[in-house]
């Protein structure tokens, strides 16, 4: 598994209803992709518990293959020509779990960044990361959980979908617009090695 994000954050007065009718449109389009476990079609509303106006899908990959067609291809250009080119995000995948809810459209994202600190053990921050993303993924409304790591920057990305408003915590909150889960199942279940 590989996750993958890339953040367009849109201007104050940003008209959202716009990003809106474009997932609207055109999120049906990667219900079939081949390689895509799971994209979330996630956004922020400034001023709704977040400081922007921000479109942020989040991918989770069965296979690299399926990455690099859509990064490659016609979908990823399609975001360059309409917003410019952003930075692409990706971590290696840990560990995917369903939650008790996985048969539920999810409505809320949380999103949270974890630096390894230097003085930790990499080994040990995974371990203690994968029990806490398999605790998690237990939590009543969970539809999935997902645990990745860069390797570069020794960060851990703790990625949940919730079948409701989530309960208080750390992280990003966002609003789920559209799932598209082609191979949701070829994610696995648990650890990725």
């Amino acid at each position: 598994m590989h996750a993958m994000q890339y953040e367009i954050t849109l201007p104050a007065d940003y008209d959202m209803k716009i990003i809106r009718e474009r997932v609207a449109t055109r999120g049906h389009l990667l219900d079939d992709f081949a390689g895509l476990g799971m994209k979330a079609y996630l956004i922020r509303e400034r001023g709704d518990a977040s400081p922007v106006n921000q479109y942020a899908p989040l991918y989770l990959w069965s296979a690299p293959e399926g990455m690099n067609s859509f990064l490659w291809g016609p979908g990823f250009q399609g975001v360059v020509d309409d917003f410019g080119r952003p930075s692409v995000r990706h971590w290696t995948g840990l560990s995917f779990q369903e939650g008790p809810a996985s048969g539920a459209l999810p409505r809320t994202a949380v999103r949270r960044r974890e630096r390894i600190p230097d003085t930790v053990r990499p080994a040990e921050a995974v371990d203690a990361a994968l029990e806490e993303n398999r605790r998690a993924a237990l939590r009543p409304g969970t539809v999935a959980e997902a645990l990745a790591v860069d390797p570069r920057h020794w960060e851990l990305l703790h990625f949940t979908l919730w079948e409701q408003e989530p309960p208080a915590g750390p992280g990003d909150r966002y609003e789920v617009l559209h799932l598209s889960a082609p191979e949701r199942g070829l994610l696995g279940s648990g650890r990725q090695w």
